[in-house]
């Protein structure tokens, strides 16, 4: 019976290589969506929230105000802006810098309300946030820019706005599938945040996800995450499109924040994360993601995930 199960693990294929890289990592890292919120103001006020190792997006709905971290230039907001924190630090959210600011946590009843309302709704400004696994946080978190902020007069942000509204409507209603319906309209929110920020960054300081924007440091990428198990290495890295070795691991460190070796390493024990839960052997998930050995392959799953292989196996067949 054992071999069997062996067997038919064994043929466990990796992830759909037909997927873009950025669809196979939001696969592989199983970005949850959090809970979405409404916040609406009337008058004068100023909120301040603690910091937050996560990734939250902000959008104005109607009305104007501002947001402050404390430690550089206050960035204004105006309906129609969305934005994007990720790992952001406290902030204060308000539209009077006269006001000491309030508690925004405390000031209201979040545990039994997804809206939160403040003297009226001159201003309304919905919010979301996304989990992940805490493993997963440096490869994607460290990737993004603190603050981001996508203006309403972009084209971009025309597509952002028809999905705000319909996540609008769900917030406020009670019907049936709501909670289900929202979760969906915040996955598709975050990847049109995505697109609507590397379209006017042009993938510079977006990390990896930028650096899928630039020609050559783009396609050296997908090589990557189209072959995983190919014994890549710098020289036919950059061969393949068409750098010197310099250049070219110059060039992705600047972009991706990490060497082209280190990002391999990164993307193979991902994807060999992925497979272990499925189900598959260690010996055939290291042939898999490209080690000849399991040693080797262990060592490399244990240096990044903290645990050794046979943990996630024993988990598949001893749940």
């Amino acid at each position: 019976m054992l071999g069997v199960l062996e067997n038919r693990r064994d043929r466990i294929k990796p992830l759909d290589q037909a997927l873009d890289p950025l669809s196979q990592v939001f696969s592989l890292l199983n970005i949850r969506a959090g809970r979405c919120t409404r916040f609406e103001a009337g008058g004068h006020w100023s909120y301040r929230f603690p910091a937050k190792p996560a990734l939250k997006f902000g959008a104005v709905i109607q009305g104007d105000c501002w947001i402050d971290f404390g430690d550089e230039a206050r960035h204004p907001l105006a309906s129609g802006d969305c934005f994007l924190l990720a790992n952001a630090p406290a902030y204060v959210l308000a539209n009077d810098e006269g006001l000491a600011p309030e508690d925004g946590i405390a000031a209201f009843d979040w545990i039994r309300s997804d809206v939160a309302r403040h003297g009226g709704n001159d201003t309304v400004l919905l919010a979301g946030s996304f989990t992940f696994e805490a493993s997963d946080a440096e490869f994607l978190l460290d990737s993004l820019p603190r603050f981001l902020l996508i203006p309403s007069h972009r084209q971009s942000a025309s597509v952002i706005h028809s999905t705000l509204h319909i996540l609008d409507l769900e917030i406020r209603k009670t019907q049936i599938g709501a909670a289900v319906l929202t979760d969906r309209l915040v996955d598709i929110l975050l990847v049109q945040v995505f697109r609507a920020a590397l379209d006017q960054r042009t993938g510079e300081g977006f990390g990896w996800i930028g650096a899928l924007m630039d020609a050559r440091i783009g396609k050296a990428i997908r090589l990557m995450h189209e072959d995983v198990a190919h014994p890549w290495t710098l020289e036919a890295l950059a061969n393949a499109v068409a750098m010197s070795r310099s250049v070219f691991s110059k060039r992705f460190r600047l972009l991706v924040g990490r060497t082209p070796l280190d990002y391999l390493l990164q993307w193979r024990m991902r994807l060999a994360r992925d497979l272990l839960r499925r189900g598959s052997t260690v010996s055939a998930t290291a042939s898999q993601v490209g080690y000849s050995s399991e040693s080797a392959f262990g060592h490399a799953f244990k240096r990044v995930h903290g645990h050794a292989p046979k943990r996630y196996w024993r988990r598949t067949i001893d749940p």
